[in-house]
């Protein structure tokens, strides 16, 4: 495989504005680019986009996914700080989802829901992950 010079995710959803907000507001990515029924969302320290499709949009390929939700996707961002994380979208009003919780291996995490029901985690490693 050649080098990619850039990655994507694709979540087709009921509500493109609805996660489109939900992610610029409370995850910090800005919009770059948008059409009917299409936005790509970006970060500068996020090592992919987030792109939201509308259910049932014509142009969506293969076509046996056009009426297709996401359902069953976690997006996990691993952070510095986990406690500050959960605190901080606490306070903008955000239900935790998953509460704080330490997992053996050393994963401390916590997760949130947007509005089309994509499930958001994040992640600190209170100890080094295993090779």
């Amino acid at each position: 495989m050649q080098t990619s010079t850039a990655s994507a995710v694709s979540l087709n959803v009921k509500d493109v504005e609805a996660s489109r907000n939900f992610f610029a507001q409370h995850i910090g990515f800005a919009e770059k680019m948008a059409a009917d029924g299409f936005v790509a969302m970006a970060r500068s320290d996020v090592g992919f986009h987030v792109i939201f499709l509308r259910q049932g949009l014509s142009s969506l390929q293969p076509e046996t996914l056009k009426n297709a939700h996401v359902d069953g996707i976690i997006l996990a961002f691993v952070v510095d700080d986990v406690d500050a994380e959960e605190a901080r979208l606490r306070a903008e009003g955000v239900p935790i989802t998953t509460p704080l919780q330490t997992e053996p291996w050393g994963e401390r995490f916590f997760q949130i829901t947007d509005p089309n029901g994509i499930i958001v985690q994040f992640v600190q490693w209170m100890t080094a992950p295993e090779a």
